[in-house]
Formats: structure tokens, C-alpha cells, sequence
């Protein structure tokens, strides 16, 4: 019996980052289980409020989780923003009775019971660490990527803040280095690896966050990394949609593509070229993708 995760794409897999969506949904049948869409599903937030008293803030994100506790004890999201999101509610509920009382005045409506925290929130990696297991993985894949020198690009929302977050270690993360490894690939490190990308300072100081993605780009082709990888849609946007601006404003500028890690994986596992979703890319990683497929032992 296939084994069925609760699952919110969020936003922007379901618009600029389809092929985020797409390549997961994939992946996971090919893995052996399913990423079961929550119905009805609205946007988490898309951040996480900061002022303490904010509680409508928390609302959309905890109403996902209720809905989510219909389907089963966990949920499992792709983009950074909304895992941040949810994880980070998540707790406030758990362990605030106060505002977790508030928040579900607000939803007494929808839900028969009140929420109380008592669905996991969980990254697709962590699906693939901990269930799956990356021993595993590597025994699943068909397309090996040895000659592909791989940059993990884990951002801010990721691993940050630690304490409420938990994924990895926020200094020295492995998660995505793990990973790639399980793919075959070259797993380079690089300073930036978790420097942010100017997220929505896109929006409203857009040289500023062309910035810093500059850097991010300039630090990973200094340490000899062919392509960066993500999970984080707007780190993908600022990475990938502006490096034309950049290649006009920096004379030195050599474009990198910017992998999300699930196209890599669609690869590894030799789904079906229309779904890895390249052209949605404004840098083609194409030419890197030159893989044999991996005979099979008889």
C-alpha cells in the first residue's frame, strides 16, 4: 500500500515554482509514496509574524495545520517559507495555551476540535533522510552525477531561527550536503552557503538584493561550483531571474544555474525529461545534465 503524506505546496509551487511541485510529486512515486494535496488549502502567510500580540498572523498558518490534522499526524512542504511558517506556529500553539486558545476562537467554524499542535511539520529532505533514508536513496538511483561539482545553497528560513526550527545544525548543515552526495554528485562548500539571498528586499530594494545574490554567485564560482542547489522559491527567483542585471552591472560575471533539489533528484531517478522543468530556468542548467543511465547489476 502506498504510504500518503499530507501535503502543502504553498503559493508559488502552484505558479513560478512549478517545477519545484512537479519534480516532487514525481520523485515521491518513484520513492513509493504519495504526496496527498490538502484540499481547500490557503496561503500560510508567507512569514512569520515577529510582533508577539500578532496572533491574526498565525491564523492561516494554524488553520493549514488543523486541516493537515484531518489527513493524519503530519505535514509535509517544500518551499523554506512555508515550512518556516508552519514549524514556527506549530510551536506557538504547542506551547503557548494562551494564544493557541485565542487562535482557536478563529477557527471554531471550520474544526470540530480545537488544534493543538499535534501534527509534525516536515521538509521533503526530511522525508528523504528519515524515512526514505539517503542509504536508500543512493541504492534507488539510475543516473549517477559524478562529474557534477553541486553548491547546497540553504539560505536564511531553512534552518533559522535553531531553536524553533530544528532541522540541522545552523553552522555546519548537512542535510543538503547528504543529499546531493546520495546522488553521486561533487558536493562543494562555499562561504555563502547560508548567507541570505536579499529575499524580498527583491521587492522593494531590488539593487540590494541583486547584491546579494551577487555575492552568493561570485563565492560559489570562486570555490569551482558548477550550479547552486535550493528548496527555497524566492531564493531561486533572486539567484536565477537576475543574473542578466548582474552580467551588465559586474563585467566579471559568469552565469551559474540554480538547481532546485527536487529537479536534481527527478534526474537521479530518470523520470521523464518533461517534468524536470528546465525551461522555467532564466540560466539553462542543461548542459550539465549529461548523464548516462546506470546499468543495472544482472
Amino acid at each position: 500500500m502506498t504510504m500518503k503524506l499530507p501535503y502543502f505546496p504553498g503559493c508559488t509551487l502552484h505558479e513560478k515554482a512549478r517545477n519545484f511541485d512537479q519534480t516532487a510529486r514525481a520523485a515521491a512515486q518513484a520513492l513509493g509514496f504519495e504526496l496527498a494535496e490538502l484540499e481547500g488549502w490557503t496561503c500560510c502567510g508567507a512569514a512569520f509574524p515577529l510582533a508577539g500580540d500578532n496572533l491574526m498572523g498565525l491564523v492561516p498558518a494554524v488553520r493549514i495545520l488543523a486541516q493537515a490534522s484531518q489527513q493524519g499526524e503530519e505535514l509535509v512542504t517544500l518551499c523554506s517559507f512555508c515550512y518556516n511558517v508552519l514549524k514556527r506556529a506549530n510551536k506557538v500553539v504547542r506551547e503557548d495555551t494562551e494564544k493557541r486558545d485565542k487562535i482557536n476562537m478563529y477557527l471554531d467554524e471550520e474544526f470540530d476540535e480545537p488544534y493543538t499542535g499535534q501534527v509534525e511539520v516536515l521538509h521533503f529532505l526530511e522525508v528523504l533522510r528519515d524515512k526514505i533514508t539517503f542509504e536508500e536513496l543512493a541504492q534507488r538511483v539510475k543516473r549517477k552525477l559524478p562529474e557534477l561539482k553541486l553548491g547546497p545553497y540553504y539560505g536564511c528560513l531553512l534552518l533559522r531561527p535553531p531553536k524553533e526550527i530544528g532541522l540541522d545544525d545552523p553552522d555546519h548543515p548537512q542535510i543538503l550536503h547528504n543529499f546531493l552526495s546520495s546522488l553521486g554528485c561533487q558536493v562543494i562548500d562555499f562561504p555563502f552557503a547560508s548567507e541570505c539571498c536579499g529575499s524580498y528586499q527583491a521587492v522593494r530594494a531590488p539593487e540590494l538584493a541583486m547584491e546579494c545574490s551577487y555575492r552568493i554567485i561570485k563565492s560559489a564560482r570562486l570555490n569551482g561550483i558548477d550550479a547552486l542547489v535550493t528548496s527555497c522559491p524566492l531564493c531561486h527567483f533572486n539567484l536565477d531571474a537576475k543574473q542578466k542585471a548582474m552580467a551588465k552591472k559586474y563585467g566579471e560575471f559568469s552565469p551559474l544555474p540554480i538547481f532546485y533539489f527536487t529537479q536534481l533528484l527527478a534526474v537521479a531517478l530518470d523520470l521523464e525529461e518533461s517534468i524536470w522543468g528546465f525551461d522555467q530556468h532564466q540560466v539553462r542548467p542543461d548542459e550539465l545534465i549529461k548523464i548516462p543511465v546506470v546499468e543495472e547489476k544482472q
